[in-house]
């Protein structure tokens, strides 16, 4: 059995605008049922995002290198257009989603939906958030900052210096 064509290869989409420990835990638990992960960074015209394409990489980048891949691939990419066109350019089995609450699953469940229609040949994996991780949300993350809280349980130090970078 040739392992590169049986090997299972995830999509993991998000703005990641910043990257939060939620994100940093799908990443992790999602290494368990892949063995290489596409981190896509989307440029989602509906969302007004804080970071650049770049800053959002290289803090995805920046957390990678505390986790333990045991062995698998993770690849940050920038996905513009469909992500089902995207899924088929990178040969992927399977969108992972973290799911947080029941308002999240209703987007998805749509989303999936659509997805199924445009690539049948694509799963979608809902991945549930652990009870720490259900509040914890990028956009939560932005509006804490800016208001002068405390935002240390839910990124990382180095976040946390570009937050500070964008809010002076």
């Amino acid at each position: 059995m040739n392992y590169h064509m049986n090997k299972k290869i995830g999509i993991y989409p998000g703005t990641f605008d910043p990257i939060t420990f939620g994100h940093v835990d799908i990443i992790k638990r999602s290494l368990r049922i892949v063995d290489e992960l596409i981190i896509s960074i989307a440029n989602n015209p509906s969302k007004k995002t804080l970071f650049s394409i770049k800053d959002r990489y290289k803090m995805i980048e920046n957390e990678l290198k505390r986790i333990d891949y045991n062995n698998k691939i993770i690849k940050i990419k920038k996905v513009e257009g469909l992500l089902t066109k995207f899924s088929k350019i990178h040969k992927a089995s399977c969108i992972i989603r973290g799911l947080r609450a029941v308002s999240d699953f209703e987007y998805e469940l749509q989303m999936t939906g659509m997805n199924n229609q445009l690539n049948p040949n694509i799963e979608t994996i809902f991945l549930m958030s652990y009870e720490k991780n259900s509040f914890i949300s990028s956009n939560f993350v932005k509006e804490v900052h800016l208001l002068g809280g405390d935002v240390s349980k839910f990124v990382s130090k180095f976040v946390i210096k570009k937050l500070n970078s964008k809010n002076k």
